[in-house]
C-alpha cells in the first residue's frame, strides 16, 4: 500500500464556514470533485465553484426537514470501502458507488444552542447532529484510504501538504486526522449526554437541572468552568493513557471539570472529563515531570487568558495565577494579591491599583520577590511603573492601559496576562483509583449574619478588617491564620500563617511573617480553635479581634479566653479548609 493517497473526491458539510471557500478552491485546483449539502453547497456555488449535491450523488433527496441527507450507502460505502480489498472494490462497483477520499465536516453547534437562555426542548433535540458524526467516524475508521478533516485549523497545513505532493496526503497525516476526528465525536457525544441528563423528561420546557452529570469539554459555554486540583489526569480511562482513543491521541484528556448542573446541585452520576490540549508546557512542578495545559474552550479564566508579553508560562505560573485571580475576585472593590506557591504573601485594597499594590507589597516585600500578582481592576501606567520595580514572574488583570503595557514592556521576561473572568462551580481532584468532585467554596461573608460570641462587640473598624481578613483566609492553605488591619480605611494583610499542622503554630507563624506592626490588628482563622492556646497566641501577637467559624466542643472555653483577654470575637458558622 502506497503511503501517499490522491484525493479525487471530497465531501464537504460544515457548520463553521470560516476558510471554507479558500480550502475548497485549493481542492478544486488539485482537480478534486466537490460534493456538498445545503448551506455549504450554496456557499461554494456562490464563490463560483462547481459542486455536486449529495442528493445527485445518492439519487435520493434530502428529507424529514434535513434529518436525512448523508445517511445513505452511496455516501458511507464511498467512504468506508477499502481500496486495496478486491471484494470491497467489487461490491461498490456493482452498486455504482464511487470512492470519497476526503470528508470535511464540522458539527452543529449543539452546546451553543443548549446554552441559550430559555432554549426550547425541540431546538435542543434538533441541534443534535447525526449525519456529521457518522461521516467523521466512517472516514476516521478508514483512515488508510480517506482523509477526515474535522477542524478549520487543518485547512492550511493540508493545502501545504497537497501542494508539495501533487494533491496527495500521507498516511501519517491521515492517521493524525483520524485520531482528531474520534476525539471530536467523543467530545460531542459527551456534551449531548451531559446536557440531556439535565432534562428530567421530554416535557418540552427546556433544560431542567437533574443533577445527573458533569462535563469538561472544549468549546463548551454551558456552565461554570471547573478547577482541577489533581495532577496526572491524562485521560478519561485512567492515568497513563493519553486519550480516550488510545495512546498518542492529543486533545481528549482530563483537564478540569465543567459542571452542567452547577454548584449546590446534586453531584453527577457520571463524570465526563474531556478537553482539548492548548499547549505543551516545558515541564510540570519539577523538571522531571511532563505537563500540558488543557482548555474548556470557554475563552474565560486563566487557562484561556491572553498572554500579552513575556516568557512561556510554566505549570507553576499557571497554578499560582489561578490562585491569585481567585483571591482578588473575592473583593468587590480594587484589590491586589501577591502569591507565592499558591499562598498570599500580601493582599491590599485601595482607591487605585497603585495604592492597593503598595499595601500588598508592604505586607511581605521579601516573599513577594519572584511571585505572581493578581489585580481585579484595569492596570494603569502609574501602577505598572511600581510593579516593574519588583522581580515577579507574572501579572494578571482584566485589562491594561497602553501606558501600563509600555512600562511593563521594559521587563521583557515578565509574563503579562489579560483575562475574562470565569465562575468556577465545581472542583475535581484525582486520587488513586478515582476522582473527588466538590462544589467550589463560594460561600460569602455577610456582616449581618455574623454572630458576636464575646462580651465585647467589635468596633466598626475591627469588623471591616475582619471581613477583609476572612476573605483572604479562605484562600490560604490550612491550617491558616491571617493577621490584617485597615490602613487609611482599606484592608491590608499584616502576616499570613499558612499550611501549618496545628492552629497554634499557624498563629505563631503568621506573627513571625509580619513585616508591619501587629498591635491593633485583627485575625482570621479558617477553622475553629480546638483549644484556647491558638487564640492566646493571637492575642500575644497584638491582635484585638478574631473572626472564626466556631463549632468546637470547647467553644465556651475559647470565648471565655477571649473575654479574659479583652478581645472581640465573631463567628461565621462556615469553615474554609483548603488542602490543595
Amino acid at each position: 500500500m502506497s503511503d501517499l493517497k490522491a484525493v479525487k473526491r471530497a465531501l464537504l458539510s460544515v457548520t463553521d464556514k470560516s476558510g471554507l471557500v479558500e480550502f475548497a478552491q485549493a481542492l478544486d485546483g488539485f482537480g478534486v470533485e466537490l460534493v456538498s449539502t445545503g448551506g455549504t453547497a450554496k456557499a461554494l456555488r456562490d464563490a463560483g465553484l462547481k459542486v455536486l449535491d449529495v442528493a445527485e450523488l445518492t439519487g435520493f433527496p434530502e428529507m424529514l426537514d434535513g434529518r436525512v441527507k448523508t445517511l445513505h450507502p452511496v455516501v458511507h460505502g464511498g467512504i468506508l470501502h477499502r481500496r486495496g480489498d478486491p471484494a470491497h472494490v467489487k461490491a461498490v462497483e456493482e452498486h455504482g458507488i464511487g470512492p470519497i477520499d476526503m470528508v470535511v465536516v464540522n458539527l452543529y453547534a449543539f452546546e451553543k444552542t443548549a446554552a441559550k437562555p430559555g432554549v426550547a426542548f425541540e431546538e435542543i433535540v434538533e441541534n443534535i447532529d447525526i449525519g456529521g458524526p457518522s461521516m467523521l467516524r466512517s472516514a476516521a475508521k478508514n483512515f488508510e484510504d480517506v482523509a477526515v478533516v474535522s477542524g478549520v485549523d487543518e485547512y492550511a497545513p493540508l493545502i501545504e501538504e497537497m501542494t508539495a505532493n501533487a494533491g496527495k496526503l500521507g498516511l501519517e497525516t491521515r492517521w493524525r486526522l483520524a485520531k482528531k476526528a474520534f476525539a471530536v465525536t467523543a467530545a460531542y457525544d459527551a456534551g449531548i449526554a451531559s446536557t440531556l441528563e439535565r432534562i428530567a423528561g421530554p416535557d418540552r420546557s427546556g433544560l431542567q437541572p437533574s443533577g445527573a452529570s458533569a462535563l469538561v469539554q472544549g468549546a463548551s459555554p454551558l456552565a461554570g468552568i471547573g478547577r482541577a486540583v489533581g495532577a496526572g489526569v491524562e485521560g478519561v480511562v485512567g492515568a497513563g493513557v493519553e486519550g480516550v482513543v488510545g495512546a498518542g491521541v492529543e486533545g481528549v484528556v482530563g483537564a478540569g471539570v465543567e459542571d452542567v448542573v452547577g454548584a449546590g446541585a446534586e453531584m453527577p452520576e457520571t463524570l465526563r472529563v474531556i478537553a482539548p490540549r492548548k499547549a505543551a508546557l516545558r515541564y510540570g512542578e519539577n523538571p522531571h515531570q511532563k505537563a500540558a495545559l488543557y482548555t474548556d474552550g470557554s475563552a474565560l479564566g486563566i487557562a484561556n487568558a491572553e498572554q500579552l508579553q513575556g516568557k512561556e508560562l510554566s505549570y507553576n505560573n499557571l497554578v499560582d495565577l489561578d490562585a491569585c485571580w481567585a483571591l482578588v475576585s473575592e473583593f468587590p472593590t480594587c484589590a491586589v494579591a501577591i502569591i507565592k506557591h499558591t499562598n498570599p504573601c500580601g493582599v491590599g485594597m485601595g482607591a487605585t491599583v497603585v495604592e492597593a499594590y503598595k499595601r500588598a507589597l508592604e505586607a511581605d516585600p521579601v516573599s513577594a520577590f519572584g511571585g505572581v500578582i493578581g489585580i481585579n481592576r484595569t492596570v494603569d501606567g502609574e501602577a505598572a511603573v511600581e510593579i516593574a520595580k519588583l522581580f515577579v514572574e507574572a501579572v494578571v488583570a482584566p485589562e491594561f492601559t497602553p501606558e501600563a503595557l509600555a512600562a511593563l514592556g521594559a521587563k521583557k521576561n515578565l509574563r503579562v496576562l489579560r483575562l475574562k473572568p470565569a465562575v468556577v462551580s465545581r472542583v475535581v481532584k484525582q486520587i488513586s483509583g478515582g476522582y473527588l468532585v466538590q462544589d467550589e467554596d463560594h460561600v460569602p461573608v455577610i456582616a449581618d449574619e455574623l454572630t458576636v460570641a464575646t462580651s465585647r462587640k467589635p468596633t466598626a473598624e475591627e469588623l471591616e478588617a475582619m471581613i477583609f481578613a476572612w476573605r483572604v483566609c479562605k484562600h490560604v492553605k490550612s491550617n491558616a491564620i491571617v493577621y490584617a488591619r485597615l490602613d487609611g480605611g482599606f484592608g491590608q494583610t499584616v502576616g499570613v500563617g499558612a499550611g501549618q499542622m496545628s492552629r497554634v503554630d499557624a498563629a505563631k507563624f503568621g506573627a513571625v511573617k509580619a513585616a508591619l506592626p501587629l498591635i491593633g490588628t485583627v485575625a482570621a482563622s479558617d477553622a475553629f480553635f480546638p483549644f484556647p492556646d491558638g487564640l492566646e497566641a493571637i492575642a500575644e501577637a497584638g491582635a484585638t479581634a478574631v473572626i472564626q467559624p466556631g463549632g468546637s466542643m470547647r467553644d465556651a472555653e475559647v470565648v471565655a479566653a477571649a473575654d479574659r483577654l479583652g478581645m472581640a470575637m465573631v463567628m461565621t458558622g462556615v469553615r474554609h479548609f483548603r488542602h490543595g
